[in-house]
């Protein structure tokens, strides 16, 4: 699978630890670079052993930015972010993937409860910069962080308070001030906001604290967790098998980037390598169930899931499927990738 080439055009500074990389789109590239709020991009990094690749969330807006924007915290021993904070400069060119994934809210008018710890504020930003300027809805963010310091976006997240402030309303937990979050501290926050649906990203610990907290006030969680990919998605990956001879064969209709086609599916294989036979420029990562790059939204028709690590109880219920893991129950599909 070839990447697409994407220039850093600058290196923000965000904090002593974070680093913003703002992209521009190789000329023949741009089209395959259309995202939505949350979503995030698979850039490969150099290994000891060859390549390898690592996902960073886009803190731009594809409503209010120009250029594609994806912040990257300096972690212990992190084999990417290291890398990136120590090497990449204005100028270089990186190999990545289209933007995919589900972090991603269904209407930007919905009122929203946005919560990040550290640089999971960086799909969070992209959520609520979107909110504000194409939504009608009000935004609350809980912004967890060790110290004053390592406040990721602080004065974009001041500025727009003051350019919003009957719509965003940010609260922000310091450890250094207030002491680690605890449940007690969460649900107080929260009680304000529980009709509507929130939105969690950050360290593990902290996710599943906020999660479990949350899920106990009966509210609605949407979180982004992600897994170390195990292969290279950037590598050629190996054709997929010709279907058994005499098998049954469906079809699927399939929308992409504005335009819509039907393609045979053969019942033996998987909706990801059926859509790859077709020349179907159908965006993957993992291949193994676990970082939902391949998800798609089926609009009609029913397939079962052979692995699936990231699509909760509700995405599923609202039509959400990994291609990589979807084999068909019905004759026909039809899915979109359009939002």
């Amino acid at each position: 699978m070839t990447g697409l080439k994407a220039r850093v055009v600058d290196v923000v500074h965000e904090t002593a630890e974070a680093h913003s990389l703002v992209l521009e789109p190789a000329e023949g590239d741009r089209d395959r670079f259309s995202y939505r709020p949350g979503q995030f991009l698979t850039v490969r990094v150099p290994a000891e052993d060859g390549w390898a690749a690592r996902c960073y969330s886009l803190c731009s807006s594809p409503l209010t930015d120009d250029r594609l924007k994806v912040t990257v915290k300096r972690v212990e021993g992190g084999l990417g972010s290291n890398w990136i904070c120590d090497n990449v400069t204005a100028g270089d060119v990186l190999e990545v993937l289209r933007p995919a994934g589900t972090f991603t809210p269904s209407s930007l008018d919905d009122d929203l409860l946005l919560v990040a710890g550290g640089s999971g504020i960086t799909p969070v930003m992209s959520i609520l910069k979107s909110c504000l300027a194409g939504g009608r809805g009000k935004v609350a963010l809980l912004y967890a962080n060790r110290d004053e310091r390592s406040v990721i976006f602080a004065d974009e997240l001041r500025a727009l308070t003051e350019e919003h402030p009957d719509r965003l309303t940010v609260v922000h937990l310091l450890e250094s001030v207030q002491g680690l979050p605890t449940p007690a501290t969460v649900r107080s926050l929260a009680r304000p906001y529980t009709r509507r649906q929130a939105f969690v990203c950050g360290p593990e610990v902290f996710m599943d604290l906020v999660t479990d907290t949350f899920t106990g006030l009966g509210m609605r969680v949407h979180v982004e967790r992600f897994f170390s990919l195990e292969n290279d998605p950037f590598e050629d990956p190996e054709a997929p098998g010709e279907p058994a001879p005499g098998g049954e064969i469906g079809e699927i209709e399939v929308e992409m980037d504005g335009e819509t086609r039907t393609v045979p599916w053969p019942k033996s294989e998987r909706l990801l390598d059926a859509l790859l036979r077709a020349g179907v420029d159908a965006p993957f990562s993992c291949r193994e169930g676990n970082c939902s790059a391949c998800a798609c939204v089926a609009l009609e028709g029913e397939v079962t899931l052979d692995a699936n690590a990231v699509l909760d109880a509700q995405d599923l219920a609202d039509g959400l499927i990994l291609a990589c893991q979807a084999r068909p129950v019905t004759d026909r599909l039809k899915i979109t990738y359009d939002g």
